[in-house]
């Protein structure tokens, strides 16, 4: 059974930086893709970044593309998003989880999430 821990959420001004981490624990993340979701209040949870299981692919969500980078190391078994030039929007709680199938954007795809950590963008 694989555990997420998400970490290194905060409160940041505009235009600054975050670096997420999710270190896995149970089992090892080589071999599944993951993703880093977010959730904003009052709105679904939505795709930000995945990486597949070699790191050679990459994904993002519009919005985030040129900003953030998703990175993973499977020896220390943690996936990082970097986040850079930080809005207002970006504001959510962020998460992190095992991708299970092959539509690597599709939330529905995704069978195990950390407990998400919070980031905070002020104006």
């Amino acid at each position: 059974q694989m555990q997420l821990v998400e970490s290194g959420g905060g409160l940041v001004h505009v235009g600054g930086s975050l670096r997420l981490s999710c270190l896995a624990s149970g089992r090892r993340i080589s071999g599944w893709a993951m993703g880093w979701f977010r959730q904003a209040p009052g709105k679904e949870r939505e795709f930000v970044a995945a990486i597949t299981w070699s790191g050679g692919t990459t994904y993002y969500e519009d919005s985030v593309r040129g900003r953030f980078t998703i990175s993973r190391d499977n020896a220390k078994n943690t996936v990082a998003l970097q986040m850079n030039s930080l809005k207002p929007e970006d504001t959510a709680v962020y998460y992190c989880a095992r991708g299970a199938g092959v539509r690597i954007k599709n939330i529905q795809e995704y069978d195990v999430w950390g407990q998400g950590t919070q980031v905070t963008v002020s104006s």
